[in-house]
């Protein structure tokens, strides 16, 4: 737990914001997702720089794990990767496709390309058949994958697939997050009858909120991203995964305010009565998106500070009615961890923007991993 005081060591300290990331959580976030499906093996989506908390790190306590099998965006992020595992091997599918100028990148880091339509499927069979692959069923996202033509025409001529080889089947699941949505089962039984014409591949179909589904929508491999990171991908559901990141911001100034003051830009926050306030070294910049100043918090000793007026790009004004004890310059503020969703829901997003968004000026602290799986 973050206590609201500095260490005596660290006054005199660069009074900037630092983001504590917990390896072990995340590698119990791992072991979770497969306690949810047992008779699946878990990959882990870490695209978009391990959901912003620095592949380098998150992707080695992943692989001490046990995880074999990795999901990134761009062939960049998929070479960040397997330079990350340092030897070990592994599995890299990149979502973004075959595109031949990158043949080379994919062949020299060993990345698996995702085929998302059928000319990327036949430029494969012509330039590379040997390389490894997935294929991607779009069942009903209309985003990216084989639409219901191109799919039809798939399983018309499985002869096609011969002489490649091609890793996995997967779909990606629009509404896994709300459980009793219709589209889940119109999903379901789409990416379950392409499959079943190749039952030889291993299949991939569940997201994190996938994972809480029923087994049915297990298939061989699960493809988690949020629940990897604490976010919870079922809302009204109980959360079996645990806060993996949190900022921590020093308290820079501290005053008090008369009844009918204002704090901060615009002067959109007037004080109803005399108050104590504190400035605190983290704002926009830093990923504390700024639409979160209306009902976002932050805590200091496990007690909630509400944040009063506008986030600004450097600094965040926050109210300490509650704090009991005496608050200090140099003093540390907490925000997300437990708090990653409903500070999520007050910016108006969802807890993948504002993980994406955290700043690269952090101070990155990394909570160690537990011992390497056998």
């Amino acid at each position: 737990m973050n206590d609201s005081k500095t260490d005596p060591a660290d006054r005199g300290a660069q009074p900037a914001p630092r983001l504590v990331i917990d390896l072990a959580a995340i590698q119990r976030n791992y072991a979770a997702l497969q306690r949810l499906a047992p008779g699946a093996q878990t990959g882990a989506v870490v695209k978009a720089n391990a959901y912003g908390l620095g592949a380098a790190r998150v992707v080695p306590a992943l692989a001490d794990a046990g995880c074999r099998t990795f999901y990134v965006a761009h062939t960049t992020e998929g070479r960040e990767a397997r330079e990350a595992l340092a030897g070990r091997e592994a599995d890299i599918f990149v979502f973004n496709g075959f595109w031949p100028s990158e043949l080379d990148s994919l062949r020299e880091a060993r990345l698996f390309p995702v085929i998302n339509d059928l000319h990327q499927f036949h430029q494969l069979r012509e330039l590379a058949p040997d390389l490894p692959c997935a294929i991607h069923f779009d069942t009903g996202m209309n985003r990216l994958g084989l639409g219901p033509n191109a799919t039809q025409s798939l399983i018309d001529n499985p002869d096609w697939i011969e002489g490649l080889d091609v890793r996995q089947l997967m779909s990606h699941l629009a509404c896994s997050h709300e459980p009793d949505h219709p589209l889940n089962a119109r999903q379901l039984q789409r990416f379950a009858r392409a499959r079943a014409c190749f039952p030889e591949i291993p299949a991939s179909f569940a997201n994190s909120g996938g994972a809480m589904l029923d087994a049915r929508y297990h298939f061989d491999i699960l493809r988690p991203g949020l629940a990897l990171y604490g976010g919870h991908p079922a809302p009204g559901q109980d959360n079996p995964f645990e806060p993996a990141v949190r900022i921590e911001a020093p308290v820079l100034q501290v005053r008090r305010i008369a009844a009918g003051d204002c704090a901060g830009y615009g002067a959109i926050f007037t004080a109803t009565h005399d108050m104590q306030i504190a400035t605190v070294a983290t704002g926009y910049a830093d990923g504390l998106v700024r639409a979160c100043g209306d009902g976002g918090y932050g805590r200091i000793g496990g007690v909630k500070v509400p944040i009063i007026g506008r986030i600004s790009m450097d600094l965040t004004t926050v109210d300490l009615s509650e704090v009991s004890t005496p608050v200090e310059p140099g003093d540390w503020v907490s925000f997300l961890g437990e708090d990653v969703e409903p500070m999520a829901q007050a910016a108006h997003t969802i807890t993948y923007e504002f993980l994406v968004r955290l700043g690269q000026r952090f101070q990155r602290t990394y909570l160690p991993g537990l011992p390497a799986a056998e």
